[in-house]
């Protein structure tokens, strides 16, 4: 069978096929019409190309081989599943969705939220009961309305416990309507250091949130703090995503106030688009414009033919500007990052390439160990948005390169390792951006010598279980760029 590798023209009918789908339009799809497009785009696509076998383009020798193997899938993300390279530790964060409308709502941080972001706790590793803690709070959401702050624990939801990986496993359900309560209560170490006689004590006190559309301001607090004759700034920096230039403008009032050093707050960041990495990557630097700031690597295809036909897409550089925007970088030689195992992707890509041009510091705990990144594939002849098959929103996410910085370290499995490690702690969260909370406390005792620094190792969240918003369980690096139509165009007639 002649190469696969690209838009094979495969004519399938509901006549050929079962499990038709369904459009808005009362327009008939077919399973393995969706699956054509799955194969098509992992095909040509996917960073673990040649560990998948069932990718390879000499894979089928004729078309009805081809056509009786998309049969043989039940769905569209039973195939996907099928191509995923060693998805328990390899490729863990590959997707496929079938409303891409909803796909672009959560790579944007937009959406349906209570406005808390949170993770469960328990006493012990065989302890399933779960207990929920605050992590933070969106500003002006319904949860803020509420007075749901940083440090709440709640033991239940509609009165119901919460239990993890047991025969009631209601932790997800319970959290995923629209509208839920909270049974919230204090958390007690029973005066040990041992969480196994941990407890929590009810407050008799339940609230009701409710859902509603919303959009993360990524920027979560930016302020100047003036300790030990050093003048700190502090940015926790939620998402990869959101506006330029209020990024821009937060340097800008740093730059303003002559800051002498910076903490930046990556502990819940997950990661989110590559062209912000970027810009933070150069807000906080700004001497090495036009130098390299990343590279990337596709797969045993793509790679060549970008070499040959775009090799300047493999690179990312500092830049000065953005679209007009004039950077207001602070040329800093030292930068103190807070980290956690929700560090990820975005977030990893600029602490791993800042580290050969500047002093990174890493306060925390090890980040994720996502070092590749994905954009998203749509079901038209050139993959793009624009001119998408109307009969359906499926689309792929999959992994499509890693990035390596200017010394080619990739490949970080474990994650980035923290200069000091460090843990949150479920009795003393502190208050962000107060300069008493334990990670920042320890980035301003290392920048003022004045033996501030809290190292807690007790009681520590931990890897932390689960977000109510999945961005910030796993872990994203999406390449917001146009993707070169020369590349495009050797898919297509190869």
């Amino acid at each position: 069978m002649k190469n696969y590798k690209a838009l094979l023209v495969l004519i399938v009918t509901c006549f050929l096929f079962t499990s038709c789908f369904e459009d808005n339009d009362d327009n008939t799809i077919t399973a393995s019409q969706i699956n054509d497009f799955v194969w098509k785009g992992m095909n040509a696509f996917y960073l673990y190309k040649d560990n998948s076998p069932n990718l390879a383009n000499d894979r089928f020798s004729n078309n009805g081989e081809y056509a009786d193997y998309l049969n043989s899938f039940s769905s569209p993300e039973e195939l996907f599943e099928s191509l995923i390279y060693n998805r328990p530790t390899i490729d863990q964060f590959s997707w496929i969705t079938d409303d891409y409308f909803a796909n672009d709502d959560f790579l944007n941080a937009r959406g349906l939220t209570s406005g808390m972001q949170y993770t469960f706790i328990s006493r012990s590793d065989n302890d399933p009961v779960r207990y929920g803690i605050v992590l933070y709070v969106f500003p002006e959401s319904d949860a803020d309305d509420k007075g749901i702050k940083r440090g709440d624990i709640f033991y239940a939801v509609n009165g119901t416990e919460l239990f993890y990986n047991s025969p009631i496993d209601n932790n997800y359900s319970l959290l995923n309507a629209n509208s839920f309560s909270l049974d919230l209560g204090t958390y007690n170490t029973n005066g040990t250091p041992d969480t196994a006689d941990d407890f929590v004590t009810p407050l008799n006190q339940s609230i009701t949130l409710v859902k509603e559309e919303f959009i993360e301001n990524p920027i979560h607090v930016s302020k100047v703090l003036n300790v030990g004759g050093k003048t700190i700034g502090y940015l926790m920096y939620n998402g990869f995503n959101g506006s330029s230039s209020e990024l821009n403008d937060a340097f800008g009032s740093f730059k303003s106030a002559s800051v002498t050093d910076l903490v930046v707050d990556l502990r819940y960041n997950g990661g989110g688009f590559n062209t912000k990495a970027i810009l933070l990557s150069s807000l906080i630097t700004g001497q090495f414009t036009g130098e390299v700031l990343n590279k990337r690597l596709y797969n045993s295809e793509l790679q060549p033919l970008f070499e040959d036909q775009d090799p300047e897409f493999l690179l990312d550089r500092f830049i000065d500007n953005e679209d007009g925007l004039t950077l207001n970088s602070l040329n800093l030689t030292k930068v103190y990052f807070l980290t956690t195992r929700n560090s990820a992707s975005a977030s990893e890509l600029v602490i791993n390439a800042l580290e050969p041009y500047i002093d990174v510091v890493q306060i925390g705990q090890n980040t994720r160990g996502k070092y590749q990144g994905s954009f998203t594939i749509y079901d038209s002849p050139d993959f793009k948005r624009q001119g998408a098959n109307p009969n359906h929103t499926y689309a792929l996410q999959p992994l499509v390169f890693k990035f390596s910085n200017v010394n080619d370290n990739t490949d970080f499995f474990n994650g980035l390792e923290p200069n000091t490690p460090l843990s949150e702690t479920r009795t003393n969260l502190g208050i962000l951006g107060d300069e008493n909370e334990p990670l920042l406390a320890e980035a301003i005792g290392e920048i003022t010598g004045s033996g501030k620094s809290s190292k807690i190792k007790n009681n520590s969240l931990g890897i932390l279980d689960s977000f109510e918003n999945a961005s910030l369980s796993g872990g994203k690096l999406i390449d917001d760029r146009e993707f070169p139509k020369a590349i495009i165009q050797r898919l297509i007639i190869e």
